[in-house]
C-alpha cells in the first residue's frame, strides 16, 4: 500500500506546479508506484487473484491517462515517460 508519505513525495516530484494534485502527469506517478507495489507483492503471492484483476485494472487507467497526455502535449508526455522510465 501507498503510504501517504510516499504519495507526497510521488507528488511533488511530479507536480506541474505547486500546488498539483491531479494532473495526469501526477495520476500518472502515482499508479506507476502503486503499480510497481503490487507487482512485488504478487511476485510473493501468486494465487491472490483479487489483487491482479486491480492490478490490471491500474494498468489499464494509467494507459488511459498516458493516451490522454499523449493526444494533448506530446512534449509533457514525452517528458512524463523519460522521468518514470517507462516504454512505449
Amino acid at each position: 500500500m501507498l503510504t501517504k508519505r510516499k504519495k507526497e513525495k510521488v507528488i511533488k516530484e511530479a507536480a506541474v506546479h505547486e500546488t498539483d494534485t491531479g494532473s495526469p502527469e501526477v495520476q500518472i506517478a502515482i499508479l506507476t508506484k502503486r503499480i510497481d507495489e503490487l507487482a512485488t507483492h504478487l511476485k510473493k503471492h501468486l494465487k491472490d487473484t483479487h489483487s491482479r484483476r486491480g492490478l490490471l485494472q491500474m494498468v489499464a487507467d494509467r494507459r488511459t491517462h498516458l493516451k490522454y497526455l499523449e493526444n494533448s502535449s506530446k512534449k509533457r508526455y514525452n517528458a512524463i515517460l523519460k522521468k518514470l522510465d517507462l516504454k512505449k
